[in-house]
């Protein structure tokens, strides 16, 4: 029996929400406090990977050998800058189509989750009004390996109760996408082609979406 789209698992960052900004700021005012300057173009290696494997990467960076106490410390300051940021989120921050896709998935009986890394990922959902848009949502406190690692979509579609080939994952990194193809899992790439030609299509936001091309996305 062919499989049917039943499941939908969206990462958060850059795909529902663009808190990247704010992973940039506070990432850059890190390195400024340890001598270096963190440009957009280094920070372009930081989408889609841990907390500690983004500081061991902007660590390098800047030639910067810290011990493993040494490195959660700084861990701690960034995100304590980094939620500074988030909490002043509110709906008007979600991008464009996530709220009307939702509603009709749910209108045509697809589970929604978030798959996400972040470990901010409820107070972001909380700030932005979404929480209960969302039928099962993992992030980086309930997962032991960061993408490209599938687990956090493993996990998504074991909580739906969803066999793997029966969902579409959203995802803006190039790791995540990755992860999902590790799965088993279609994909769609929200962001700029040339750097996800591993999803199956890619669109600039979920605003160029609807129930009707994901089936048809999921069929292809």
């Amino acid at each position: 029996m062919a499989a049917i789209l039943k499941g939908c698992i969206f990462d958060l960052d850059g795909v529902i929400v663009d808190t990247a900004r704010y992973h940039f700021l506070a990432w850059k005012r890190l390195a400024g406090d340890l001598g270096f300057e963190f440009t957009e173009k280094d920070n372009e290696q930081l989408k889609g990977v841990s907390r500690m494997t983004s500081l061991d990467i902007l660590l390098a960076t800047g030639n910067i050998e810290k011990d493993k106490a040494a490195k959660d410390r700084l861990a701690v300051k960034k995100n304590e800058w980094y939620i500074e940021y988030i909490r002043k989120l509110t709906p008007a921050d979600i991008l464009p189509g996530s709220v009307e896709l939702l509603e009709e998935l749910h209108s045509h009986g697809i589970k929604c989750a978030v798959g996400s890394a972040s470990k901010n990922a409820m107070l972001i959902l909380e700030r932005l009004r979404l929480t209960d848009r969302f039928d099962v949502i993992i992030d980086g406190t309930r997962v032991n390996s960061a993408k490209p690692d599938p687990e956090v979509f493993v996990l998504a579609a074991r909580e739906m109760g969803l066999r793997y080939d029966e969902v579409i994952v959203f995802e803006d990194a190039v790791a995540g996408v990755e992860a999902a193809g590790r799965a088993g899992m279609k994909c769609i790439g929200v962001g700029k082609p040339e750097a996800l030609r591993m999803a199956a299509t890619v669109v600039t936001d979920l605003s160029e979406l609807n129930y009707s091309k994901l089936i048809k996305i999921y069929g292809s």
